[in-house]
């Protein structure tokens, strides 16, 4: 926020301006924080971002491929700004990779991506969880600190708008006239140097550029008690539900009818809000925009409730349901519809391909997000060798059942066959084994069994009397350490990248490890365990999500309605492509090999084990559905002893192909001949 505060204070157009008229900027050296150079009674401007201007933006990068490292490295040589050259080049790469949120999010897009031409072929790859991103960016929560902040923003800007009538009544004039012909020509779009902009308003749409803004918020003073009010409306709600202990559920339509009943504000100006906050921002010449970052978060608010009519619930709840005893009341306006966000997408490139290893069900995502697909192709992995084996246990060696169903899952006999699975997989699978927990609480409270050592009786006397004390009988983790060690994921990044490091040494060293993790955690989605890391993988329940959660509901009610997608059929596809991700994390090439093993009898159903990928369900066999522990462990060390044969060069040649292999057509011919295509 420092950061971005400072370098605006630098590269903003009025600064450079105000440089030039006066003559006498500075921008040598950059030996600070800052990098810029001032001058005593000078205009201090930065030095990186004067010399790209000057020299940077009319030269072009050598052809090669550049990471933010290189490009880092390469603005130090030529003492240019990184950050404004990485924006230069997109304009002109012809691949960019980056973050979904860069496309997705209209408030980032909108700075980043706005020169990407209609003819780019944009690419979400691991884009099994797409919708659930386009959820997020257009979903918006807050509690009462953020209005308490809104209250200090709106009593700056009072006082910044009566210093500038003034010292410079014109401008303010001026930004009322540009106003008055819409926002196209006003000071809310783009008008000057990229380092003026600030992030843009959430999806407008496109009538609106041309519409003049409502009389009632074009004068300056007159918008920011627009502001006072709906911030005053927001915050007696909160309030409201506080002393009420209640939760309050209802759409955009009854929030606005609230507004304007209680408040006096209405819809058509409050759709403005976001646009004409950000034309005021940059009128008064703020360089410091993560200060209002609060209002600017409750314009988005308010623009988004009065643009959409559907596709979105306004959420009041008392406290946070991990601590419903604290009184915390928080607002949220939930995004149920994923295509909001996507939508601008599909309308302004030609070509959008959306693929994943683990986009399964395929057919479900064109409902999600709203489009006709041209092609839709779900391909196998072409194999040697069967280099995966997934197996279903259904039940432990004394038969009880595997489940982590709510009503069994904290049963001793369910987590004592958990950990005797967990113990007879790290005595034999060699190096790295992964498990994955469905939550975190589970994993804690299944830790804790584990790590209490089981009740002995007492040893008794050859005279039948009562002996010494009870002796200790080893947990199930000390079991488990006679063979592995064990590394544990938590909430803390430092924490988990740390336990990471040292599995990864433990698995290096010849001493084998078990991290135990859980679904849809930062390990299950982005950490490769390739090679010896991941010989196994095992998924200890189903990772189904909490189906208490109000906006989860409101979003199942909104797609039972409109998608005609059934609870159910929702609940089970979320799960398991949760499953398949988790379960991709142990094979990252042809060449690797590992054990994926579904431990609970729900994967035996046909209605969870058809939804998972074809590149698991093609050797999802007979022979591997409902097992027991030992006979799956059984079918295991055979496996095992299999995969540890070395691998003949030429059956690797005929699935592993060079480019130029791919251009010869006779070795092509050869390779497709020599392959078995599972």
């Amino acid at each position: 926020c420092l950061v971005d505060a400072r370098c605006r204070s630098l590269t903003a157009s009025w600064v450079r301006s105000r440089a030039k008229s006066a003559g006498e900027a500075v921008s040598g050296g950059g030996g600070g924080p800052s990098g810029g150079a001032a001058a005593a009674g000078g205009v201090e401007l930065c030095s990186y971002f004067e010399a790209l201007e000057a020299h940077g933006s009319d030269s072009a990068l050598t052809h090669g491929v550049y990471t933010l490292d290189e490009l880092k490295e390469l603005a130090r040589e030529r003492g240019w700004c990184p950050y404004f050259l990485a924006r230069h080049a997109i304009s002109f790469a012809d691949v960019v990779v980056y973050n979904y949120q860069y496309l997705l999010d209209p408030k980032i897009s909108g700075l980043i991506s706005k020169h990407l031409q209609r003819e780019c072929i944009v690419v979400f790859d691991e884009a099994h969880n797409i919708d659930n991103v386009c959820i997020e960016v257009m979903s918006i929560h807050f509690r009462e600190a953020t209005l308490s902040a809104c209250e200090r923003n709106i009593g700056r800007l009072y006082q910044e708008v009566a210093k500038l009538k003034r010292v410079d009544a014109e401008r303010l004039n001026r930004e009322y006239q540009r106003l008055v012909q819409g926002l196209a020509q006003s000071g809310a779009l783009p008008a000057g140097s990229e380092a003026d902009e600030i992030r843009a308003n959430p999806v407008l749409p496109e009538g609106m550029l041309s519409e003049a803004v409502p009389g009632n918020i074009r004068r300056a003073e007159h918008f920011v008690t627009f502001l006072q009010r709906v911030v005053r409306y927001v915050k007696g709600r909160l309030d409201k539900c506080a002393a009420d202990r209640a939760v309050y559920v209802e759409r955009p339509a009854r929030f606005l009818a609230g507004l304007a009943e209680e408040a006096a504000v209405d819809a058509k100006p409050l759709k403005f809000a976001s646009e004409r906050l950000r034309s005021l921002l940059r009128t008064l010449e703020v360089t410091n925009v993560q200060e209002f970052q609060p209002l600017m978060l409750v314009a988005e608010f308010g623009t988004m409730c009065a643009t959409f009519e559907t596709g979105f619930t306004v959420l009041l709840e008392p406290s946070d349901d991990r601590t419903p005893s604290l009184p915390d009341p928080v607002m949220q306006l939930c995004c149920l519809d994923a295509s909001i966000a996507i939508k601008h997408v599909f309308e302004r490139f030609q070509s959008v391909i959306i693929t994943s290893g683990t986009l399964s069900p395929i057919e479900l995502y064109p409902k999600l997000l709203r489009f006709s697909p041209c092609v839709v192709r779900t391909l196998t992995m072409s194999l040697r060798r069967d280099c995966i084996c997934p197996l279903v246990l259904c039940r432990a060696a004394d038969q009880t059942a595997l489940s982590t169903r709510f009503e069994t899952r904290s049963e001793d006999a369910t987590v004592r066959a958990y950990g005797e699975l967990l113990i007879q997989m790290a005595e034999h699978v060699p190096d790295g084994v992964v498990a994955f927990f469905p939550s975190y609480l589970y994993m804690e409270e299944v830790i804790r069994k584990w790590a209490e050592a089981p009740r002995a009786e007492r040893t008794r006397g050859g005279d039948g009397s009562r002996g010494g004390p009870r002796a200790r009988l080893p947990s199930v983790l000390d079991r488990v350490l006679e063979h592995k060690l064990v590394y544990i994921e938590t909430p803390d990044i430092v924490e988990t990248t740390l336990a990471l490091e040292n599995y990864k040494r433990a698995c290096d060293c010849g001493r084998g490890a078990v991290f135990l993790s859980v679904a849809r955690g930062k390990v299950a989605e982005g950490v490769d365990f390739d090679r010896h890391y991941g010989r196994a993988v095992l998924l200890l329940g189903v990772p189904f999500q909490y189906t208490k959660g109000r906006p989860l509901t409101a979003r199942l009610e909104y797609l039972a309605e409109t998608c005609q997608i059934s609870e159910a059929d929702f609940i089970t596809f979320d799960a398991i492509r949760q499953a398949a991700q988790c379960a991709g994390r142990v094979i990252r090439g042809k060449t690797d090999y590992g054990l994926i093993v579904f431990a609970d009898a729900r994967y035996n159903r046909h209605d969870k084990r058809s939804k998972l990928p074809q590149w698991i369900g093609q050797h999802l066999t007979d022979a591997h559905l409902n097992l027991s522990t030992d006979m799956g462990v059984m079918i295991s060390r055979r496996f095992l002893k299999r995969m540890a044969q070395p691998v003949d060069t030429e059956d690797n040649a005929a699935v592993s192909m060079t480019a130029a292999d791919l251009k010869d057509a006779s070795r092509l011919r050869e390779a497709i001949s020599k392959t078995v295509v599972s």
